[in-house]
C-alpha cells in the first residue's frame, strides 16, 4: 500500500521507488519481520495519507530507517599477485598532499555522519513518544514485542546514536543531569581515605553499603600505610557510610523531581482539571480516595 501510494504521489521523478526499494532490499531480514519495523511504516502510510504534500519527507524518514538496520556485508579478502621485477626505475614518490585540500575534505564526510545520525535521532525520538502514548492492555505484558519493551529497545538505541553523534562533534555527552554531577568527600582528616572513597562513590550505577566503605578505607590504610586501628577505621566507615548514603539518596531523588514526568503531562496546567468544573467528577474521584485510603489501611493491619 505504501508503495503504491508513493508511485502515484512522486510521478515527476520515478527514480524515488526504485532507490527506497533498493534500500528495502539491503535491509536485514529480521528488522523487516519485526513489530518496530511495521510500527514505523504503518505511521509513515497513515502521515502520507493525510499530508500528500510531504510524501518526500516521510519517504525519506523511512529510508533513514531502512539505513540503519542495512546488511554490513563484508568483502572477501584477494591476494594482491607479485609483480615481476622490471629494469625500468621506480617512479618518482607522490608528492605530499596538501594540507589545506585534506583538511578541507575531511569535515564533509564527518558532517554527512552528523547530519545522518542527527536525522536518525529525530525518527527514533517520533517514535519512542508514539509508543510512549499508546494503550498497553493486559494481553501485551507478556509479549515480546510489546510497546514497553519496544520503546526500552529504541531508547537504548537512541543514547548508543547519541553517544558516537557526541564523538563525532568531539563534544561531552554529559546532559547536565543531577545524576551526573560528582560528588566529593572530604569526611576525614586523612586524604588517602577521602580520595578512594570519593572515587568510589562515583562510580556509575554504586550505591554502597558498610562493608563497601570499609574495605576501602582499609585499602587506603595499606596501601598509604596511615597506621589505622580497626575499631578507628570501624568508625570511619560508619560516620562515611551515613554520610554518602544521605548525599546518593539526595542525589537521587533531585534527579528524580527533575526529570520524572512524560511529554503527555507537558500541557497541563493546575486549572485545567476537568474535576474543576464538574461536581459529580470530583464528587466521584473524593469517593475513590476515600475507599483506596480505607483498603490501604485494611492491608497493612493485616500483614502488621
Amino acid at each position: 500500500q505504501f508503495l503504491d501510494l508513493c508511485t502515484h504521489l512522486t510521478g515527476e521523478h520515478p527514480e524515488v521507488v526504485p532507490f527506497l526499494c533498493s534500500r528495502h532490499r539491503k535491509t536485514s531480514a529480521s528488522f523487516l519481520s519485526s513489530a518496530e519495523f511495521h510500527n514505523v511504516l504503518s505511521r509513515c502510510l497513515g502521515r502520507v495519507r493525510l499530508r500528500r504534500h510531504k510524501v518526500y519527507v516521510y519517504i525519506n524518514e523511512l529510508c533513514t530507517t531502512l539505513k540503519a538496520h542495512t546488511l554490513r556485508r563484508k568483502l572477501p579478502l584477494t591476494p594482491l599477485p607479485s609483480a615481476a621485477p622490471h629494469p625500468h626505475p621506480a617512479p618518482a614518490p607522490d608528492p605530499a598532499p596538501d594540507p589545506s585540500t585534506s583538511t578541507s575534505s575531511s569535515p564533509s564526510g564527518s558532517k554527512r555522519q552528523i547530519r545522518y545520525l542527527e536525522n536518525l535521532l529525530r525518527v527514533y525520538t517520533g517514535e519512542i513518544r508514539r509508543l510512549q502514548e499508546r494503550e498497553l492492555d493486559l494481553e501485551e505484558l507478556d509479549s515480546e514485542d510489546s510497546a514497553y519493551l519496544q520503546e526500552s529497545r529504541l531508547k537504548r538505541r537512541l543514547m548508543r546514536i547519541f553517544g558516537r553523534l557526541c564523538e563525532l562533534k568531539r563534544c561531552s555527552s554529559l546532559t547536565g543531569r543531577v545524576m551526573e554531577q560528582r560528588i566529593p568527600y572530604r569526611g576525614t582528616r586523612y586524604p588517602e581515605v577521602n580520595r578512594r572513597v570519593e572515587r568510589f562513590i562515583n562510580r556509575p550505577d554504586v550505591f554502597p553499603d558498610y562493608g563497601d566503605v570499609l574495605k576501602v578505607i582499609q585499602k587506603a590504610n595499606g596501601r598509604h600505610r596511615l597506621g589505622l586501628a580497626r575499631k578507628h577505621m570501624e568508625s570511619m566507615a560508619q560516620d562515611a557510610f551515613r554520610e554518602v548514603g544521605n548525599r546518593l539518596q539526595e542525589r537521587r531523588h533531585l534527579d528524580l523531581v527533575y526529570n520524572f514526568g512524560s511529554h503527555l503531562t507537558d500541557q497541563y496546567r493546575p486549572g485545567t482539571d476537568p474535576a474543576l468544573g464538574d461536581p459529580e467528577l470530583a464528587k466521584r474521584l473524593r469517593r475513590n480516595r476515600t475507599l483506596a485510603l480505607s483498603r490501604l489501611d485494611q492491608v497493612i493491619s493485616h500483614y502488621a
